[in-house]
């Protein structure tokens, strides 16, 4: 009898969990490490092989949607799980080479003052920006239902997962805490807006605090972009709309002393790999239509 039949993005999910477990044993420094590691992939393997199951047998056709949904909900997981590598101690010796290069282009180079130029408006706009990468995952599904191209789900989520769990994965080997914590004073907005308190205020209750290199948020919406420049290739609006909205939100993490810009162009580099993947299928055919009707976008 075989066994379930999982998607792409969900092996990549799961290859990303084991990965965690199998470096655990090299972060012996950090206390909170412990078999969560372990008990996560479990439960993992157990829930996405629980799902492949019931849609295989068409036991409900709305499992076959939740599945669609559940990569969002097992990267959050992904997020949660880096917490556990929070080291001891912080030496802050990569934040103060990353901070001095802020200065540079923040404050030599006129960057905070150019965003400032018109007042509180782009300051606004570029915290509002911060403030929804957070659904960037959930909106471009919703694109794909609505442009009836729900078969390109998982294609996506192979683009789009490759590039966050990459940043992901390197969280545990470079442990540092963003510039609004570490310096306070150094090149902060001199605009506040209620747009920015509440995105504070979401960080301090529910964000990790074991790193910051590279960023996530760049290199998730950067490759959620190449992800639908190949399952939309005859309407690139969306794609260079992500490119847009990427590059806002990387302004955003900057002037808003988020991430530190080595953190943005760490980011960006991994999604380029992303980007690579996805050219690399859009030439193999897989997605365009030319490859077998198995694998057929």
């Amino acid at each position: 009898m075989p066994g379930p039949r999982f998607r792409i993005s969900e092996w990549l999910l799961i290859t990303f969990f084991a990965y965690i477990v199998l470096i655990t044993p090299y972060f012996r420094d950090r206390p909170n490490l412990q078999l969560h590691p372990v008990v996560i992939l479990i439960c993992t393997y157990a829930l996405v092989a629980l799902f492949a199951y019931g849609d295989g047998k068409q036991i409900a056709p709305a499992i076959s949607y939740v599945r669609d949904w559940l990569p969002l909900g097992l990267t959050l997981i992904a997020f949660r799980e880096m917490e556990l590598f929070m080291p001891k101690r912080f030496d802050y010796h990569l934040e103060q080479i990353w901070a001095r290069w802020d200065y540079q282009l923040l404050v030599n180079w006129h960057l905070r003052s150019v965003i400032e130029s018109l007042g509180s408006i782009v300051p606004f706009y570029l915290e509002l920006c911060y403030f929804f990468v957070y659904g960037v995952g959930g909106y471009c599904l919703l694109v794909l239902y609505f442009k009836e191209k729900r078969n390109c789900v998982d294609y996506f989520f192979t683009i789009y997962l490759t590039g966050t769990l990459l940043a992901y994965a390197l969280f545990p080997y470079f442990p540092s805490q963003p510039p609004r914590l570490v310096f306070p004073t150094l090149a902060t907005p001199h605009s506040h807006t209620w747009m920015r308190n509440l995105n504070l205020a979401i960080l301090s209750a529910a964000t990790i605090h074991v790193g910051v290199f590279p960023s996530a948020h760049v290199s998730s919406v950067f490759s959620a972009a190449w992800a639908m420049f190949l399952v939309l290739p005859k309407q690139k609006i969306y794609g260079w709309g992500l490119v847009f909205y990427g590059t806002c939100v990387a302004l955003a993490t900057i002037y808003g002393r988020y991430h530190y810009t080595a953190d943005v162009l760490a980011g960006l580099g991994i999604s380029l790999v992303a980007g690579a993947l996805a050219l690399a299928l859009r030439i193999r055919g897989i997605v365009t239509g030319t490859a077998s009707p198995v694998t057929r976008c």
